[in-house]
């Protein structure tokens, strides 16, 4: 499947191949694409080089800033070599992966079959303030950071600050919960 899983749960392994492999394929479409213009670098590096950044990023999403630092990298040359100036009105990866996640957090919420393992394990809290809404989800206290920093857990924290009208009542349709997040 393309994703490293170890023992003690750490995603370091994930994140440097990503990283490595991202910076590969930029390297190829640099080389290949020099004399093409702004929208076909942007393209190439949007249909090439993104893919393999977010590939699973719902689950292997970094939390330290040294990993999140160096995939950020990769995304700062390619605005560089589109824009040449390094500005770029792309959506950040970080902000990719927190819809990523918060979509997958969606997923299990509104029990899609694949995420229902997860979705199981989801409870209401036991106290809603008048500012909360109906689909708040309790957190739960971890010991370790790879159950603190783990995407339920990140996610949930995301989930809860969330305004009512961004969850909205249309379960089981991710792309109109995405627009709303994006939005918000």
């Amino acid at each position: 499947m393309g994703i490293i899983i170890r023992s003690d749960l750490s995603w370091a392994d994930q994140v440097n191949y990503t990283d490595q492999k991202a910076w590969r394929v930029l390297r190829f479409v640099m080389h290949i694409v020099k004399k093409g213009n702004k929208n076909t670098k942007s393209l190439a590096y949007t249909s090439l080089v993104c893919p393999i950044l977010e590939y699973g990023a719902a689950c292997w999403d970094p939390y330290r800033e040294c990993q999140i630092s160096a995939l950020d990298c990769v995304q700062n040359k390619a605005a560089k070599f589109v824009h040449h100036l390094g500005g770029s009105d792309w959506e950040s990866l970080a902000q990719r992966r927190k819809i990523a996640c918060m979509c997958a957090l969606y997923k299990a919420y509104t029990s899609e079959r694949v995420w229902k393992a997860i979705g199981d394990r989801l409870q209401a809290p036991s106290y809603l303030s008048r500012v909360d809404h109906h689909w708040k989800i309790r957190a739960r206290k971890q010991r370790t950071d790879i159950g603190k920093y783990s995407f339920v857990n990140r996610s949930v924290a995301d989930w809860n600050q969330l305004p009512e009208g961004a969850i909205g009542t249309s379960h089981g349709k991710t792309h109109i919960f995405k627009m709303r997040v994006r939005k918000v």
